[in-house]
């Protein structure tokens, strides 16, 4: 259960696109109180989830090959194949979209060619990429507390939570280790957001600087970021709970 939960806490906090929307939270007028709001609602579905599932087992593992057992072993299963599944769908979807971006360039090439004005066109285009910039962060700058929590609950992987909810059904609370490993789960999943939070706290102009820098890079590659993180958890979750399903213990 231990380095389970610890490779789920780690998929959680590395996934992309939590990460790119907390950018922008923190990067507003209100960023560092914006973003404790972001990782309260954060922190707190976390926990409402493992309580929930504490509540529901007592605090104590249900017995092997018993129905509850079994039915925590095929959900992680379930949830396992659906990581592969939208992760070779994100792939795809990726390898589509850079193949049409491929076959527009020489079209549009041909197009700025046989036309007088491609010149404006050309610097127009930062231009209008400047002015979508400017109008995210504008909408950021209005942001409240509540948005950003909203945000945090929208934006939560729940594939990968719910895999953590399936895998605390084994978790002995009268055990020091499994409240440890809860514990350990809990902080590593927002271990990210809590790091960027502290940054912009102590050096709130070059952590806006750079955080910006990272939400750039992570939006060129946040597709195969998504693919490698669901793929490795969903294979590793799959042959999991299949030896746990087969095996004779």
């Amino acid at each position: 259960m231990v380095l389970d939960l610890l490779l789920i806490g780690l998929a959680v906090t590395l996934f992309p696109l939590p990460i790119m929307a907390f950018v922008l939270v923190v990067s507003g007028s209100r960023g560092v109180r914006n973003g404790l709001a972001f990782i309260f609602a954060w922190l707190a579905c976390l926990v409402t989830v493992m309580a929930l599932v504490l509540l529901l087992t007592g605090g104590q593992p249900p017995p092997p090959r018993s129905p509850p057992s079994i039915g925590a072993l095929v959900a992680t299963l379930v949830i396992g194949l659906g990581l592969v599944v939208y992760s070779e769908h994100r792939r795809r979807r990726s390898r589509r979209t850079a193949t049409g971006a491929g076959a527009a360039a020489p079209v549009a090439a041909e197009g700025d060619a046989g036309e007088g004005d491609a010149g404006e066109g050309d610097a127009a285009a930062p231009e209008a990429a400047s002015a979508s910039g400017s109008s995210v962060t504008s909408r950021m700058d209005e942001a409240t507390g509540w948005s950003a929590a909203g945000l945090a609950v929208f934006l939560q992987p729940w594939g990968m939570v719910g895999a953590a909810a399936a895998t605390v059904v084994e978790a002995d609370l009268s055990d020091a280790q499994s409240f440890l490993a809860l514990m350990a789960f809990c902080v590593l999943a927002t271990s990210t957001l809590l790091a960027m939070e502290l940054y912009m706290v102590f050096s709130p102009r070059k952590a806006q600087s750079v955080l910006l820098g990272l939400r750039g890079w992570l939006e060129r590659h946040k597709d195969p970021a998504i693919v490698v993180t669901c793929l490795l958890l969903g294979l590793w979750l799959v042959a999991r709970s299949l030896y746990q399903l087969t095996g004779t213990g």
